[in-house]
C-alpha cells in the first residue's frame, strides 16, 4: 500500500509539473536581417545630423564577406567601420551591400544655421530709448571652421556707448537699445570658411515709453499686426507695426476685441456667390488670439458645412459674440466657448430677414450683410446688396415667428437709412455723436461722416452725401473700382470687400480703415491703412501699400500690448 501511495504522489507531481512546463513561453528566434548597420554622430552636436558632422557607419551584419557602402551622395567606402560627413543639406538614401545581399536607410543632413535669442529683459518690456538687450548665439560647427560675423541692425540702434550703428562683425554686439517703436527685426550673416550660412533673424518688440492703446489689423495675405496709437510721438521716432505671428486667414473681414482677447472672424475661401448645393463648401471660422499673440485657440468652425453660414461679420454684446452669416440671420455664441462646431441647431438665429417686418418690406431674402452694431441702444444691419441700406431695430421689433412677408405694422420704427445705397461698414463716436460710414455705390464710393440725424436728412437722395465726404489733404477719395479691366477689388461687382471695417479711437476720435486702390488709378488714394481726423477733418495716410481686411482697436492704453 505504501507503494501505490507514494507512486500516486509522484504521478500528481508529475502532472502538476508538466501542466507548468506547457505555461511557459516559449522563446522564439526571429530570422536576422542578412545585412544590417547602425550610426552615430562623432563628437559635439551628437543628436543633430548637419553639414559637416563627422558619423560612423558600423556593419553589423551576420553575413560574410567585404561590406561596400554608397552614401547617396555619389561616394563610396569600404569596410566594417567608416566615417562619412555630407557637404549640402539634403535627404540621402546610405546603402550597405555584402555579396548579394543589401540594405538602405534613408537620413536626413541639415544645413547650420545661426541660433541666435535674446536674453531674458528685466521686467519683461523692452521699451524704446530705456532697456538694453543682449544676444545669446550658438552656430553649430561640427568642423571647428573659421567664422565671420555680419550682424544688420535696424535704424536708430544704439551700442553701450549711446553711438548709432547699423553694423557689427563681432560675434556678438553687446548692449543694444532702439530708438524706434514696432517689431524691429536683428539680422545676422554667417560665413562658415568662406561659405554663407543661412541667415539668422530675431524679432524684438520694442514698446512706448507711455501707455497708449493698440490697432491690430488683419493683413491679405499675411499676418495680425498690432499698432501703438501714438498721437505725440518725438521727432525722428518711427512707430512700426509689430508682427504678431499669428496668420490673419483668408478673409477676416471683421476683428473684435474685448477685456485681453483678439477674435478674428475669418469667412474662408468663398465669400461671394457659390452655388454650395450640397452645403459643404464652408470653411469659415472664428479664432481667438490673446493680446500679445502668445496663445491662439478655436472659438467656432464651420468647416465641410455651408459657405453661406460661414462667419462674415459680428460684434460683441456683454458675454456674447454676435455673429452673420452671408445673408441670412445673426446668431451668437458665448465668448467663453472654444472649439465649437456650428450647427443651427446649437447655434440658433437670434435675428434674420424672416422675423423682421423689412421683409419684402425693403430686403428680401438674398440681401448680402455687411457689418452691424448697436447704436445708442438700436441694432444697425448694413445690407449692399438686393434690398440695400442700413437696416435699424430694437430688440423688441424681432418677431417670435418667421413671416412670408411683413405688413406695415411690422416695419421698426427706426426704420432704413442710406435706402438704395450700398454701405459696408460704419463706426460710431459716442462722445461726438459722430456716424461714420462706407458706400462703394459708383460714382459715391467712399468715407463719410455725419450726425444721426444728418443721416436721417440724407434718407434716399444721393445727391445729398456731397457735404458729408471725406478726402486725403491732397484731394483723393476712397471710392473702389467695381468695373472695368485691371481692378483691385476682390469677389465680384455686387460683393467687392472694399472698407470691410472701421474701428474709432475713442481717445482722439479718429477713426482707422483699410482701402485697396483700382491700379493705376490717380484719382483714388493708394492701397494702405487710412484714418480720419476729426482736428482736420482729413483723411490721413497710416501705412501705404498695406492691404487691410478686418480691424480693432484695443482702447486699454499699455506700453507694448
Amino acid at each position: 500500500m505504501k507503494k501505490i501511495f507514494r507512486l500516486s504522489v509522484l504521478a500528481i507531481v508529475a502532472v502538476c509539473f508538466a501542466a507548468c512546463v506547457d505555461n511557459v513561453p516559449v522563446e522564439e528566434e526571429l530570422p536576422q536581417d542578412a545585412v544590417s548597420f547602425n550610426y552615430l554622430i562623432n563628437g559635439d552636436y551628437s543628436l543633430d545630423y548637419y553639414v559637416g558632422s563627422v558619423i560612423t557607419f558600423n556593419n553589423t551584419s551576420p553575413t560574410q564577406g567585404t561590406p561596400k557602402w554608397e552614401f547617396g551622395d555619389g561616394t563610396t567606402a569600404e569596410g566594417d567601420k567608416v566615417e562619412h560627413f555630407y557637404t549640402v543639406a539634403g535627404t540621402y538614401k546610405v546603402k550597405l551591400t555584402i555579396g548579394d545581399y543589401s540594405k538602405s536607410q534613408v537620413i536626413m543632413i541639415s544645413d547650420i544655421k545661426p541660433l541666435m535669442s535674446i536674453n531674458p529683459i528685466e521686467g519683461g518690456l523692452c521699451e524704446v530709448n530705456t532697456t538694453k538687450i543682449t544676444f545669446s548665439l550658438e552656430v553649430p560647427n561640427p568642423q571647428n571652421l573659421p567664422l565671420e560675423y555680419e550682424w544688420i541692425l535696424p535704424a536708430g540702434t544704439k551700442n553701450a556707448d549711446g553711438d548709432v550703428i547699423t553694423t557689427s562683425t563681432e560675434r556678438l554686439p553687446g548692449e543694444l537699445m532702439f530708438s524706434n517703436v514696432g517689431s524691429q527685426t536683428v539680422r545676422l550673416r554667417v560665413k562658415m570658411d568662406g561659405r554663407e550660412l543661412e541667415e539668422g533673424t530675431a524679432n524684438v518688440q520694442v514698446g512706448y515709453n507711455q501707455p497708449v492703446p493698440t490697432l491690430y489689423y488683419a493683413v491679405q495675405g499675411g499676418h495680425v499686426m498690432a499698432l501703438k496709437l501714438i498721437s505725440d510721438a518725438p521727432e525722428g521716432m518711427q512707430i512700426s507695426p509689430f508682427d504678431m505671428g499669428v496668420a490673419s486667414g483668408q478673409h477676416p473681414f471683421n476683428l473684435l476685441f474685448k477685456d485681453s482677447s483678439l477674435y478674428i472672424l475669418d469667412c474662408g475661401k468663398q465669400f461671394y456667390y457659390v452655388n454650395d448645393e450640397d452645403g459643404v463648401l464652408g470653411d469659415g471660422k472664428i479664432t481667438v488670439m490673446s493680446k500679445d499673440g502668445a496663445k491662439v485657440e478655436t472659438m467656432m468652425t464651420n468647416a465641410g458645412q455651408a459657405a453661406f453660414d460661414d462667419p462674415f461679420y459680428g460684434c460683441i454684446e456683454g458675454d456674447f459674440l454676435y455673429f452673420a452669416n452671408r445673408n441670412t440671420g445673426i446668431m451668437r455664441i458665448a465668448l467663453s466657448e472654444r472649439n465649437a462646431v456650428f450647427s443651427h441647431t446649437t447655434y440658433p438665429y437670434y435675428v434674420q430677414h424672416t422675423t423682421l417686418g423689412y421683409y419684402n418690406n425693403g430686403w428680401g431674402y438674398g440681401s448680402i450683410g455687411g457689418c452691424f452694431g448697436k447704436v445708442e441702444g438700436v441694432w444697425y444691419w448694413l445690407k449692399f446688396y438686393n434690398g440695400t441700406g442700413i437696416f435699424r431695430f430694437k430688440d423688441s421689433d424681432i418677431l417670435p415667428a418667421v413671416i412670408a412677408q411683413g405688413d406695415d405694422s411690422n416695419v421698426p420704427q427706426d426704420g432704413i437709412a442710406l435706402g438704395g445705397m450700398c454701405p459696408k461698414s460704419f463706426a460710431y463716436d459716442k462722445n461726438t455723436g459722430k456716424f461714420y460710414f462706407s458706400l462703394w455705390d459708383a460714382g459715391y464710393g467712399g468715407f463719410y461722416a455725419c450726425t444721426l440725424d444728418e443721416l436721417n436728412q440724407i434718407g434716399t437722395s444721393k445727391s445729398k452725401l456731397a457735404p458729408y465726404k471725406k478726402q486725403t489733404a491732397t484731394g483723393l477719395g476712397f471710392e473702389p473700382n467695381i468695373s472695368g479691366s485691371p481692378a483691385s477689388i476682390e469677389g465680384t461687382s455686387s460683393e467687392p470687400v472694399a472698407i470691410c471695417q472701421m474701428a474709432l479711437d475713442e481717445a482722439t476720435g479718429c477713426v482707422y480703415f483699410g482701402f485697396r486702390n483700382t491700379q493705376n488709378d490717380a484719382t483714388c488714394a493708394p492701397t494702405g491703412l487710412y484714418r480720419y481726423n476729426p482736428a482736420t477733418d482729413k483723411i490721413e495716410t497710416v501705412l501705404e501699400g498695406t492691404s487691410v481686411y478686418g480691424l480693432v482697436i484695443n482702447s486699454n492704453p499699455t506700453k507694448l500690448f
